[in-house]
Order: C-alpha cells, then structure tokens, then sequence
C-alpha cells in the first residue's frame, strides 16, 4: 500500500513543525559576505581561493559552493539547469 501526502507550506512553517531552528539571520550573514567576496574578486583563482577559505565543511562545503555558483550562473544566463531526481 502507497500513501502520498501532500503538505502546502512555507519553508518557515515547515522548519516550525519540525522544531528545527530558524537559521535565517546566519544564512543573510552568510551569503551577505560571499557576495562582497565576490565583488573583489578579478579571476576564477581568487573565487576558489575564497571558496577554500569559507568552506565550513571542507570538500562538502566546496561542492556546496560550485554548485551555488553554477546554478547562479545558469539563473544569470537565463536558462534552467534539469534537476536530478
């Protein structure tokens, strides 16, 4: 027997119902000095050498960060990236 369910909700009320904490204000402070990084930065060296730098959890941190950037790209170039299911 399969049961779907389908649950419409923002992701506030969703990290609400399950008790997980509102990480809202360190995700703004986060992405706020990522991009002033990037700002400064001149060429892709520099961009990794950042990445390295602000990784929090090493190699997984970085792969988080390339594909940060590559969805942004994607978004800035108008086209949407398949996702993978």
């Amino acid at each position: 027997m399969k049961v779907h369910l389908e649950i419409d909700c923002t992701p506030e009320e969703a990290r609400t119902f399950l008790g997980l904490p509102d990480v809202g204000k360190a995700n703004e402070f986060y992405v706020d000095a990522i991009a002033k990084a990037m700002k400064g930065a001149g060429n892709i060296e520099q961009v990794q050498e950042f990445a390295k730098n602000m990784a929090p959890m090493g190699q997984a941190g970085m792969k988080l960060f390339q594909s940060f950037m590559e969805n942004g790209a994607a978004f800035a170039g108008g086209t949407k990236k398949k996702r993978e299911d």
